[in-house]
């Protein structure tokens, strides 16, 4: 379907929230050659941002156990952008692993998702060497891949000054304030003009270890949920799992215990590892936890609900909002005109 462009090429284009919706809706636009000005209402450390506290997990075939085909369709289109515009984006693949006593649990993940790789225990070593003899089979995603939220982010940005847009930090403004097309990015803070979002916390724990290595996130089949472990740089881990229907930002005993507790299991030197952080960030989500793109009068695009597939997805919702403005194509999955 398609509709009428909503700006010509040399039009402003104003986009609210610097984090990674609005970074990619900023840098596509940019390197389209609109006139985009991004603001941002904290500095640019992001810690009012949900982005902050993500785990940055580039996996369709993975997330596709329990989320909606509509998110593997955006995600596979996603990992292509996040190749094109960021070349060097790890993509060493994901791994899925469990404990005896998870078996069913691992095999139902199994037939849920697709595009991985059965391992054995030697295949799996040979991959992981720091879990030899500890799992004897794996599941492997090759494609799929991982970014570091809080070093990817600054590279978007400096790609978005490259591609001539404008950054502003510290910049608290609505679309009220703005002239030409403006595209909301907001998350929680849309509520003023989104009142179905809701939070759902998502917990993270960083900790620093030099004797375990990963080149890929592992995910830990768990009673509850998948606990995943997400190597950074600097010999850190991010551990992360939960998703709870709350708005507060603490990090709950139960499930520092649990993710402590789950990292331990999948390899003893987790144990002496040291903490750093315990975080938390509020997932924008609608009733159906599927993203929107609302076009609204002509002039303003509102991207939200991304809930925990904010990487994931963002590119591929960057360019469904591209192929609007250039061309009024809709993409009915995620698009709608009030």
């Amino acid at each position: 379907m398609q509709q009428n462009r909503i700006t010509r090429g040399d039009s402003p284009v104003s986009i609210i929230g610097a984090g990674v919706a609005g970074a990619w809706q900023a840098l596509l636009l940019a390197k389209a050659g609109h006139a985009v000005t991004l603001h941002e209402r904290s500095d640019a450390d992001l810690m009012l941002s949900t982005s902050h506290w993500a785990g940055g997990m580039l996996a369709p075939y993975c997330e596709s156990e329990i989320s909606e085909p509509v998110i593997s369709r955006l995600g596979l289109a996603s990992l292509e952008l996040w190749r094109r515009e960021l070349p060097d984006t790890p993509f060493n693949g994901s791994l899925v692993i469990a404990h005896a006593r998870d078996r069913a649990d691992y095999e139902r993940f199994a037939r849920r998702t697709s595009g991985y790789q059965r391992l054995d225990a030697a295949q799996l070593a040979a991959l992981e060497p720091s879990l030899e003899g500890r799992f004897r089979e794996g599941l492997f995603y090759p494609t799929e891949g991982h970014v570091e939220p809080r070093r990817v982010l600054p590279k978007l940005h400096q790609r978005i000054i490259e591609a001539g847009g404008v950054i502003k930090f510290n910049s608290d403004v609505t679309a009220d304030d703005l002239e030409g097309l403006v595209i909301d990015c907001r998350g929680l803070d849309a509520r003023d003009l989104e009142p179905e979002l809701r939070g759902v916390k998502g917990e993270m724990i960083l900790i620093e270890t030099s004797e375990v290595q990963l080149a890929r996130p592992v995910r830990l089949m768990h009673p509850r949920w998948p606990l995943y472990l997400i190597p950074r740089a600097d010999n850190l881990f991010m551990l992360g799992a939960t998703s709870l229907e709350a708005e507060d930002t603490g990090v709950s005993l139960r499930s520092a215990l649990e993710l402590l507790g789950a990292a331990y299991s999948v390899h003893p030197a987790f144990g002496e590892a040291r903490i750093l952080e315990f975080g938390s960030g509020l997932r924008p989500a609608y009733p159906d936890n599927l993203p929107r793109i609302t076009i609204k009068d002509g002039h303003e695009i509102r991207v939200n609900g991304l809930y925990r597939h904010g990487f994931l997805i963002a590119p591929a919702l960057a360019q469904a909002t591209l192929n609007y403005v250039a061309h009024g194509q809709i993409d009915n999955e995620v698009m709608r005109c009030v």
